[in-house]
């Protein structure tokens, strides 16, 4: 088992560009840490380009907490120039080489490679960013795809994309160094990168549902991740969102080849592991938040659709 999961972790909101940093006073009180968007200067713009060498500095005399398994309250990614390595993202470990990218989606889970050091860029972007962005022209390279069951967050880019990548990149870096940078070019910039970035992608079921649908899609995933606790009803999502459970199950198999009732169960499961793993939680406390009312239902419900219990998850990961 990596490293990352059994380090301690930090129970306070870290940030990636500053100095905040506390440790935790008690194992048996750890917490998922929350990164949250608190760049160097330019607080409004909204984007940040990061070298993950100072990454890598900045963690050595912070207890590594970048290393640590990690949830962003942003959407980011990596930019590979150098080196091999991987990086962890919800319990999997991704192969990164040169020119190659890894999406990572806001609230995700992820740790840094401190043993190889990957050398490239960190890419990170709010909400009020990529709505912007959003406004003008239809983007999906951050769609909840995690979910579906051929999620692959990386991919290498071809010599012609990742010399526009280091061409526009630089760029925005460029613009950032500024004294008043331009919130609007610096969007313009990074929507003409993204656009590329989507073409060369591998295609995703997403990239080929109407606008309307996949609207719909991603408020369905937003509501799951906010109500998974006091529902795993489909039918309750749709009514909520004023279409029939049918329409509800035809957007989300377009959308992900997974029924709405799969979606929902996957991302339980998942915020289970995370919740058993990183935060060392105790299952019967664990059953109790997600909703439910006997310890030996969630047993039950979390083996079939991990063929492990709780406790067996738990020792797995601890190795």
């Amino acid at each position: 088992m990596n490293n990352a999961i059994k380090c301690f972790i930090f129970n306070k909101k870290l940030h990636y560009a500053d100095q905040e940093i506390a440790v935790v006073n008690n194992i048996n009180d750890m917490k998922i840490p929350s990164i949250q968007f608190k760049p160097v200067t330019h607080k409004d713009v909204g984007v940040e380009v990061l070298e993950l060498q100072e990454l890598y500095n900045r963690s050595a005399t912070q207890q590594k907490y970048s290393a640590l398994p990690h949830r962003c309250n942003f959407n980011c990614f990596l930019y590979i120039t150098d080196g091999v390595g991987s990086h962890f993202i919800d319990f999997n470990h991704y192969p990164v080489q040169s020119s190659s990218v890894i999406f990572i989606n806001k609230n995700q889970i992820q740790a840094f490679d401190h043993v190889n050091k990957p050398q490239g860029k960190l890419i990170i972007f709010t909400d009020g960013f990529l709505d912007a962005l959003l406004s003008n022209m239809r983007l999906s390279i951050f769609s909840p795809s995690h979910l579906s069951n051929n999620y692959s967050p990386t991919f290498k880019l071809t010599p012609l994309l990742n010399e526009s990548c280091e061409v526009f990149l630089s760029e925005i870096e460029k613009e950032q160094d500024n004294l008043e940078p331009s919130s609007h070019l610096l969007q313009l910039m990074l929507a003409t990168l993204l656009t590329k970035l989507i073409d060369a992608r591998p295609k995703e079921n997403t990239q080929y549902i109407s606008e309307s649908r996949s609207k719909i899609f991603l408020l369905f995933i937003k509501n799951i991740e906010l109500n998974f606790k006091k529902t795993r009803e489909a039918t309750q999502y749709a009514k909520v969102l004023n279409i029939t459970y049918k329409a509800l199950n035809q957007i989300c198999k377009l959308a992900s080849n997974q029924t709405a009732k799969q979606l929902i169960d996957a991302h339980t499961i998942l915020e289970a592991k995370r919740q058993l793993a990183v935060d060392n939680i105790q299952i019967q406390q664990l059953a109790y938040a997600f909703g439910f009312d006997e310890v030996t239902n969630f047993v039950k419900y979390f083996k079939k659709h991990t063929l492990l219990t709780p406790t067996q998850f738990k020792k797995f990961i601890k190795g």
